[in-house]
């Protein structure tokens, strides 16, 4: 799908201006993505399988849910939004905690330029895995793993198989000591 999203600067500033998801892709437009990451009271953590049919990073375990912030839409709105598409899950904008805004700027091979400042969330999911329906064409599968395993696969990062982006560790890292922190409270 190619969606209409708001470009931002360098900094993540809006600059007034929308564009094509492809357009922004082709050109390396810096933008706004919504990242939401579940947790359990048990102390799992959802991970998300992106589809096959993905151009970037296809087959590959990384956040429950992940997804561009369409033109005018908050990152909230977005996280809520795209969290329904994902996974068929409805929340509300208080079950969002959000934990910061991260920049991951990537290059790959196809020819896409991703610039994007990923708004980041972490919410308690309170339904069953098996109450969840991944939305065909984005993901492909969806696990918990436990905090334990989510560090390993930290751990082991570029090692452990199709889990998690390399270049973003520290920002794996600063997710799952946010999930501990709340969990415990």
């Amino acid at each position: 799908m190619d969606e209409l999203i708001d470009i931002v600067d360098a900094q993540g500033n809006p600059t007034g201006q929308s564009e094509l998801k492809s357009v922004i892709h082709t050109k390396g437009l810096y933008h706004h993505t919504a990242h939401i990451w579940f947790y359990t009271a048990e102390g799992d953590i959802l991970l998300s399988q992106r589809s096959a049919e993905k151009a970037i990073c296809p087959l590959m375990w990384d956040v429950s849910v992940a997804g561009h912030i369409d033109a005018g839409e908050s990152p909230e709105q977005g996280a809520i939004r795209e969290t329904l598409e994902e996974i068929s899950l409805s929340i509300s904008e208080t079950a969002l905690n959000k934990i910061g805004v991260f920049e991951c700027f990537q290059d790959y091979d196809s020819g896409i330029k991703d610039y994007e400042f990923h708004n980041t969330f972490i919410a308690e999911l309170k339904v069953a895995l098996s109450e969840l329906v991944p939305q065909q064409g984005e993901v492909e599968a969806l696990k918990l793993v436990t905090v334990n395993e989510f560090q390993h696969l930290i751990n082991t990062i570029g090692n452990n198989g199709n889990h998690f982006v390399p270049s973003n560790k520290e920002y794996y890292e600063f997710v799952l000591q946010n999930i501990i922190q709340i969990s415990k409270s």
